[in-house]
């Protein structure tokens, strides 16, 4: 049997298609597709609070000093706060999946805060840190590579 142009051509897009076919199923059984964050409009209205916290770390001088240690992740809170005053939150968010995420309450004796290795498996890391000292609000978010 003799296979003209069109057949061929036919044939070609085809197995074109069945191939990019093969991949989109592929792609799409193999990657969970996660939204960045649930709940994302009534994140988006927290934004400005986060903003000022931001700024007003800025104007304290009051920037956590993060390192890595053998027992986790060491964050270290301005010597100038009382570590007992600060409430808060720590939110350790992983953009991957949020499986992973972990969210408490600050409980601070000493101005260090260790976060266990844990709550920590290898990869890129967002460590939410917002307190509350004397009134006013603080944000600090820091991306690690742990």
């Amino acid at each position: 049997m003799k296979i003209n142009w069109g057949t061929g051509l036919v044939i070609g897009l085809g197995l074109f298609i069945a191939f990019i076919m093969y991949f989109v199923i592929r792609i799409s059984l193999e990657h969970e597709s996660e939204l960045v964050t649930e709940n994302y409009y009534e994140k988006e209205l927290v934004f400005q609070k986060q903003i000022d916290g931001a700024a007003n770390v800025k104007k304290a001088h009051a920037e956590l000093k993060g390192k890595r240690q053998e027992e986790g992740y060491e964050l270290t809170f301005p010597e100038n706060m009382e570590p007992s005053a600060i409430e808060g939150t720590l939110t350790l968010y992983r953009p991957s999946n949020k499986k992973l995420d972990h969210q408490e309450k600050l409980s601070l004796k000493s101005d260090k805060l260790l976060i266990p290795k844990d709550y920590l498996v290898s990869g890129r890391w967002d460590i939410i840190v917002a307190w509350t000292y004397e009134g006013k609000d603080y944000y600090h978010k820091q991306k690690i590579n742990y």
